[in-house]
């Protein structure tokens, strides 16, 4: 029987910290950290996202501030609104909620954003940085998703087998990287990969983020394996789940984070991190 990792422990630890180093930047007199969250649109699901990443903020008592914009804003308006967040040197942190409408480059959005204030870890030099091994802002789930193996005592991934079932670039490579810095031998699987399940059966860590609800079962899994399941979606019973099947998979893997209070939590604490991690490099 699983062992289940809550991350949303795990996160109320990391904000707590942060809470305590805010109290005292305050108490000192010093300006806060700043974060600025820019919307594009009306979308439901972004709108849930970026009002808990403004709660999350509001609780360790970051500045944060929620930049709404209508649907029809040309990319030309978002980018200069982009620029000047980069030269205001009181923000620190910049994060442009995806997806955008269809009209706006993504790519040319995220460029557009100074890697100092790169909080989300997006942009290629930070990307570039990672995938070389030197200090950057790390993108936040797989942050997260390192943090929550760093919190299991017993686990040291160096040698152990980690297999990533999805090859985003949010998710997938990123956290394929940074078990590789860990030493650990990994191998990326995705919808194209053929017998992908003799695969996971191998892997020692399984990183599940492909967005299909309760799709990997406990014949995809190692007995013993450590299972991070990253998915978040809704089931026919419009009940929130991840892509893996918890009550199955629980019964074979030693450690597994459910969904929800798993790896979301973690997300959206590495946020914070990253930005006042980006405050300190600012105010040096």
């Amino acid at each position: 029987m699983a062992e289940i990792v809550y991350g949303s422990e795990i996160a109320a630890n990391i904000k707590a910290d942060l809470k305590q180093r805010l109290d005292h930047l305050k108490a000192e007199g010093k300006r806060l950290p700043h974060l600025v969250v820019i919307l594009v649109g009306n979308n439901p699901a972004s709108m849930s996202y970026v009002r808990g990443k403004e709660k999350a903020c509001e609780a360790i008592g970051m500045e944060n501030e929620l930049v709404m914009l209508e649907e029809n804003t040309s990319q030309k308006e978002l980018l200069a609104l982009i620029q000047q967040y980069n030269h205001d040197p009181m923000v620190d942190g910049i994060l442009v909620q995806l997806p955008l409408p269809k009209h706006i480059d993504e790519n040319e959005v995220l460029y557009a954003i100074s890697p100092s204030k790169d909080v989300d870890g997006f942009h290629p030099y930070n990307i570039g940085r990672m995938m070389m091994g030197q200090p950057c802002y790390l993108p936040c789930t797989p942050k997260g998703i390192m943090a929550v193996l760093a919190r299991i005592g017993e686990v040291d991934l160096s040698g152990k087998r980690a297999v990533v079932i999805g090859r985003s670039n949010i998710v997938g490579k990123p956290i394929a990287q940074l078990l590789l810095q860990a030493n650990a031998t990994v191998t990326i699987t995705h919808s194209k990969t053929k017998e992908i399940q003799a695969i996971t059966k191998e892997a020692d860590i399984l990183i599940v983020a492909i967005g299909k609800p309760r799709y990997v079962g406990a014949d995809w899994i190692k007995p013993g394996a450590i299972v991070i399941d990253v998915g978040v979606n809704r089931d026919e019973n419009n009940k929130l789940c991840g892509d893996v099947d918890f009550e199955a998979v629980k019964e074979i893997a030693s450690y597994l984070t459910p969904v929800p209070k798993g790896i979301g939590p973690m997300t959206i604490a590495m946020l914070l991190s990253n930005t006042y991690d980006a405050y300190i490099e600012h105010t040096r």
